[in-house]
């Protein structure tokens, strides 16, 4: 007999054998019913056999070898979790993370399969986010230092005279490398839990002007507008991580938004703390990739092209401050073209 398992198994693990103790919720109730069993099987053969007239001894024989069968059937998958899991560590330690083991039993042994094979799967996660990393990484670094060598080559073999065209070429190629340095850093640091907070209560005002004006002298083709329901509108958290959000987000939506468009910065007590918005006049993200767009280096549509510098990794940090502050971000439609996106920070506990 064969048992179909729940949606969800990986397709490997969808059929297995029937074990008749998986419902047993532990492991000493099943050593119980294995123990009973035996002893119960035992003393049944030996008195059956002693009543059809078997010597007792040929009795004994049949008693335990219909024990050892009766044993072993209920016995069937306690023990191969175990065993499975230890197949399955042996190929994870080669690098083979796609392995899972049967997680049908309900006892302990069950519960801990449950957790391999969860286990499993981020670290199989993990891996594919590392080997992204390596990737993207290698990529928007060789992106910059190829110009810059390429612009060197030439001005050491005499074929270009220096010139303030070409020096603020191999100037803005300087800058890149150094932001997408000092993301890098910022992030490997969020996700270590090394960045303290120094949490209080500050006013979101000058915050946003400090933020607005910051963008302003990097760009000028874009107007941003800053929208206070309150001015004296306060909120917790430390001010300067909130400052690196708000300045994120404004790069973001200022790069995607038309010469000439208008960025809006709103601020406004919510129900749950400060809600804080960046509206820009973009293409938008669309609803299939708004779960993805947090995370790092991903543009795989126009809101997260490379165009002007950017390296997809704004929105990785400014979701990690926000989830360090208890708070909530993510994007929303603006009809009827542009995205919004929308930073809820919670008030103190």
């Amino acid at each position: 007999m064969r048992r179909r398992l729940p949606a969800g198994v990986p397709e490997a693990l969808r059929t297995v054998p029937e074990r008749p103790l998986d419902p047993v919720p532990t492991l000493k109730f099943k050593f119980a019913t294995l123990l009973l069993a035996a002893v119960g099987v035992t003393i049944v053969v030996f008195w059956g056999g002693t009543k059809v007239g078997l010597w007792p001894s040929a009795s004994a024989v049949l008693a335990g070898t219909t024990a050892v069968f009766c044993v072993r059937f209920l016995a069937r998958g306690v023990t191969s979790p175990l065993r499975e899991m230890a197949t399955a560590a042996d190929a994870m330690a080669r690098g083979d993370y796609s392995r899972r083991v049967t997680a049908t039993s309900m006892d302990e042994v069950g519960r801990l399969a449950r957790a391999f094979n969860h286990m499993a799967a981020e670290l199989a996660e993990t891996d594919r986010l590392r080997r992204d990393l390596v990737a993207n990484v290698s990529h928007e670094l060789r992106t910059p230092i190829t110009a810059l060598q390429a612009r060197l080559e030439n001005l050491v073999d005499g074929i270009e005279e220096p010139d303030p065209e070409i020096l603020g070429t191999m100037l803005l190629q300087t800058e890149r490398l150094g932001r997408l340095v000092t993301q890098l850093l910022d992030l490997s640091r969020l996700e270590a839990g090394t960045v303290p907070l120094d949490r209080h209560e500050f006013a979101v005002a000058p915050l946003l002007a400090h933020a607005v004006r910051e963008q302003s002298l990097q760009s000028t083709d874009v107007a941003v507008e800053v929208v206070l329901d309150d001015p004296g509108l306060t909120a917790d958290g430390d001010p300067e991580r909130v400052h690196q959000v708000v300045a994120n987000l404004l790069e973001n939506a200022v790069r995607h938004s038309p010469a000439g468009g208008t960025v809006e910065v709103r601020a406004r007590r919510g129900g749950e703390g400060v809600v804080i918005e960046v509206a820009d006049e973009g293409p938008g993200i669309p609803e299939a990739d708004a779960s993805r767009v947090f995370e790092r280096f991903y543009r795989a549509d126009a809101a997260r092209s490379s165009q002007a510098g950017g390296a997809g990794l704004g929105l990785a940090i400014a979701r990690w401050i926000v989830d360090l502050h208890g708070g909530e971000i993510h994007p929303e439609r603006r009809e009827p073209h542009g995205c919004r996106m929308v930073v809820t920070l919670p008030t103190a506990a």
